[in-house]
């Protein structure tokens, strides 16, 4: 191998024009090893690492040309922006103040822009920006990104639309517009924007493979190129995750972030991977716990990133884990965490060493809400009768964004004396909630919780259960399943037996519906409702129908069992052993022959369902054997075999 080798270096060139990176990459460091000082090599090898956005490794190149060869200025350019690019900016700042060809000083002044904006030092950036000239529309888009940092979210869009008015049609600017439309929560025009930069993706550039992943189909990892990142196709598919996890479009979220080109998962971005924790959490928590911790140790990592970490270290009940990094990245908590976050964090993990401090912090910020709420309640008031609708609308804005930070508070103080079970503690919060919360789904679901714990208030839980059904009445499947049987409870402790069934009879018929379209699909629903009334009768010494109820709710196993229906049935069938046990009831033959039957079943379709699902972050202590519904099932039955033949 020659460097001077005239067909070699054609075929390296053909290969970077093929977009052939990684190979290039071989060929040219197989070069270098022969040649350490070819500018060719170096050039080409920083060129191609550009381009594969690895720009760590850019910059080692393009740093060896500049000490080989001061006397060219463009790759101290080259270098500057490797190192911009690899958020290296100090270092970035101090190449750029070395070139002096006035040649290159409006592609320096925007580069010392961009670095003082990735600095977030905006008064900097700002500075740089005025520079340059007005006519030139990356000065607009420049605008436009401060006004954006500034949350002025408007104009900033404003300007975007402005800036792709003069330029055309790009990408970024595109992304950029539908990114200010999504923080307006103006989601429909979001996701407008967000379509015409997919279908502009899949129509230049299929070989990307969009949508591929999630079509089954084995497709091989695009890699991080410069023309995906050119497309904007990654941050679009995000972006459109983050618009359906808002909208409460679960699935669709997920779906959008494997519609997006295929990558390999060490290739993926720091903000992919954060919505891919975010978004897949309920189902790979210790993945995503996985994925957030690695983020955390990056530089950059999306900014979300820390406060999305502590809220779910307190949601999975790792209040020292939390804690603890809290205590160790206090320069994050200043940085990444609002006044109101951090307080609130701070209020969840102080409950476990003290309950009474934790409330007071609780009350303290509830007390500030309350204020804050009552406020823009006068605003709003204010500008209706003004008869301003852009007034109006930012006050109801500024409300709801508000009573959305004071729900959780809310929620957790009241949490304190729920897990006390003092239920007419909770019930007295809520009361003085009212003025704010009352047209609120989760308030108005929690209070109805909370009159029906009490057993003697199904009345005034029923009014509050109620709407929250009729509002999903012609999709009942999408009511969590315990409202659905909570509410049944209510109907038959207050003699409304008909409208139990009645509810009953719509469950069932969405349940066949939706069996006859996906016949392997588990639901659990009317299993439940079944459950909750048979547990009802059982709590009240009626045995022999509660568990004939129970038995009911599980027919048929195979479609019925599951890890939380078995917890709730099997807590039927001990409690009944243990009055059988002491000899405090008795109940038939057939009932007992039912129970031995039922347990048989499960016994038979449970092996491979969990009866415990392990914590996320905790070590396995429990035989895989012993952790399933045959081996519970099995030990039960032997227990009623055994009462039996005494």
């Amino acid at each position: 191998m020659n460097i001077r080798d005239g067909q070699y270096t054609m075929t390296i060139y053909q290969k970077i024009r093929d977009g052939q990176y990684k190979e290039s990459v071989q060929m040219l460091t197989a070069i270098l090893d022969t040649y350490p000082t070819s500018r060719a090599a170096l050039s080409l090898l920083g060129y191609c690492h550009f381009y594969q956005q690895e720009f760590d490794a850019a910059a080692e190149y393009y740093g060896r040309l500049v000490q080989l060869f001061p006397e060219y200025e463009d790759y101290r350019l080259y270098y500057s922006q490797a190192l911009y690019q690899a958020c290296r900016y100090e270092e970035a700042m101090k190449e750029t103040s070395q070139i002096d060809n006035p040649e290159y000083a409006a592609r320096v002044t925007k580069l010392q822009a961009a670095i003082k904006y990735g600095q977030e030092d905006l008064a900097g950036a700002k500075s740089m920006v005025e520079q340059c000239p007005s006519d030139d529309p990356d000065t607009t888009i420049n605008h436009a990104c401060l006004l954006f940092k500034d949350e002025r979210y408007d104009e900033a869009c404003s300007k975007f639309t402005h800036a792709q008015q003069v330029v055309g049609y790009m990408p970024h600017l595109s992304y950029n517009i539908a990114l200010c439309h999504y923080k307006l929560k103006h989601y429909a025009p979001a996701l407008k924007a967000i379509a015409d930069i997919i279908q502009q993706g899949i129509q230049q550039y299929p070989e990307l493979s969009v949508g591929m992943t999630t079509e089954g189909l084995e497709v091989r990892s695009v890699g991080n190129t410069l023309t995906l990142h050119e497309t904007a196709l990654v941050e679009a598919f995000n972006l459109k995750a983050a618009v359906e996890y808002q909208l409460k479009n679960f699935d669709s979220a997920r779906e959008a972030l494997t519609d997006m080109p295929p990558r390999l998962e060490e290739e993926l971005d720091a903000v992919t991977l954060h919505n891919q924790a975010i978004m897949n959490m309920d189902e790979k928590a210790s993945d995503g716990f996985q994925k957030l911790q690695y983020l955390l140790m990056q530089n950059p990592f999306p900014p979300e990133t820390f406060g999305n970490l502590l809220l779910l270290y307190c949601k999975y009940e790792y209040y020292d884990l939390a804690a603890d990094v809290l205590a160790e990245n206090a320069d994050l908590t200043y940085r990444y965490l609002t006044p109101y976050l951090y307080d609130f964090l701070d209020a969840v993990i102080t409950e476990q060493t003290s309950i009474e401090e934790a409330y007071r912090k609780f009350d303290e910020i509830s007390t500030k809400h309350t204020e804050q709420l009552r406020k823009l309640t006068k605003q709003v008031q204010d500008a209706r009768a003004k008869q301003d609708e852009a007034s109006i609308k930012r006050a109801l804005n500024e409300y709801e964004e508000s009573l959305e930070r004071y729900i959780p508070v809310l929620m957790a103080q009241a949490k304190i004396y729920w897990d006390l079970e003092n239920y007419p503690q909770v019930e007295k919060i809520f009361r003085k909630s009212v003025e704010f919360c009352s047209d609120s789904d989760v308030w108005k679901l929690n209070v109805a919780h909370v009159l029906f714990m009490q057993e003697n208030k199904f009345k005034e839980a029923t009014g509050f259960y109620e709407p929250i059904v009729k509002k999903h009445y012609d999709n009942i499947l999408d009511v969590s399943a315990i409202v659905l049987a909570n509410l049944c409870v209510s109907y038959i402790m207050t003699s409304q037996n008909e409208e139990a069934e009645e509810l009953m009879r719509k469950i069932e018929k969405e349940e066949e519906s939706l069996a006859f379209e996906d016949p392997e699909k588990k639901i659990f629903h009317l299993c439940i409702v079944n459950l909750v009334i048979g547990t009802l009768y059982c709590g009240k010494g009626n045995y022999e129908f509660g568990i004939s109820r129970v038995i009911k709710s599980l027919e048929p196993y195979q479609k019925k069992l599951g890890t939380d229906t078995w917890y709730y049935a099997k807590r039927c069938f001990l409690s009944l052993f243990e009055m059988l046990a002491k000899n405090m009831i008795t109940v038939n033959d057939k009932t007992l022959d039912e129970c031995i039957q039922f347990l048989e079943n499960c016994e038979a379709f449970g092996k491979n369902i969990k009866t415990t699902i392990e914590a996320p972050l905790a070590e396995t202590n429990l035989h895989p054997g012993k952790n399933t519904v045959t081996y519970e099932s099995r030990l039960l039955r032997a227990l009623f075999m055994e009462y039996m033949m005494n």
